[in-house]
């Protein structure tokens, strides 16, 4: 299968080196003439066989918006665009309209993984009719981690269902994220008593409930910065956590944990807070978010 890939920043270009990996040709295009393989997005339809699978990862907003206008002008009947960025539910609607109007299908896929998608897999939740999914399915099974085909992949419903599942995924992510730095700055309070703290959650790591990923991310990061010096306890937020919220609010769904994560990283921003410096170090070890430095 050969497949157009349009943003080579470092997931892009993490997902490029994984389909190659797995057997799918990919012809990827971005702006930066250092990273791309066609100098235009013409010639990236030039490149690929009707009917044509182009990938969009992108930033959501404005440059998702953007990319698919001209996906939709350069593309054919049949074609069919894939959304794997961050792009909000709401936009897919628009953008399946918009491309429809060229006879152009469409698919949102929600995307998690991070930096260490390329080798470990991706968790993916799809959004699109059954026929588009099933098209696209050597993509997905390129992407997502090894094994049965149920482990890592979901076709979650219809157009909008992907970005929707991952928005909920990224709002229980906050949460747990804040329970993580809480328990450290609470750990790391009590030095008269605790004296080793990275000990302490390396020996939760197995056996216990609280196992996971994460922690096991949060232990590297202790590891590699003890008391979290290097770095200011600053956390960004890519907006999921607030449209969960509003989704929430719209639905009468009551989510005071995610709520209370979403404004805690907003606390950050007024204070250099040591949980926040957790969490702002373990977005840096999951997805190589960016943190600023002390």
């Amino acid at each position: 299968m050969h497949i157009g890939l349009i943003g080579l920043g470092k997931m892009g270009n993490s997902m490029r080196t994984r389909l190659r990996k797995n057997g799918v040709e990919v012809t990827g295009y971005d702006p930066n003439p250092d990273v791309t393989d066609i100098p235009t997005l013409a010639a990236l339809t030039t490149a690929l066989v009707a009917p044509r699978v182009v990938w969009v990862m992108v930033p959501s907003g404005k440059i998702t918006d953007d990319v698919i206008r001209q996906l939709a002008g350069v593309l054919e009947p049949g074609d069919l665009v894939i959304d794997g960025g961050n792009s909000r539910f709401t936009d897919d609607f628009a953008h399946s309209a918009l491309l429809a109007e060229k006879g152009v299908h469409f698919i949102d896929c929600g995307v998690s993984g991070g930096i260490w998608g390329g080798e470990n897999g991706y968790g993916l939740m799809a959004g699109g009719e059954t026929e588009l999914i099933a098209l696209a399915m050597p993509i997905f099974d390129a992407l997502r981690p090894e094994g049965p085909r149920a482990e890592g992949f979901v076709h979650a419903g219809e157009v909008g269902a992907g970005h929707y599942a991952k928005m909920v995924h990224n709002g229980i992510e906050y949460a747990i994220m804040q329970a993580w730095a809480e328990g450290y700055e609470l750990l790391d309070t009590r030095k008269d008593i605790i004296k080793d703290v990275v000990g302490t959650f390396r020996a939760w790591e197995r056996g216990t409930v609280v196992r996971s990923w994460l922690l096991e991310l949060l232990v590297k990061a202790l590891e590699e910065d003890p008391e979290f010096k290097k770095i200011e306890g600053y956390v960004d937020d890519s907006g999921e956590g607030r449209w969960m919220v509003h989704e929430a609010l719209d639905n009468a769904v009551p989510v005071p944990t995610i709520s209370a994560a979403i404004f805690a990283r907003f606390v950050s921003r007024q204070k250099d807070s040591p949980s926040m410096k957790a969490v702002a170090a373990l977005r840096n070890q999951f997805g190589g978010h960016a943190v600023r430095r002390a």
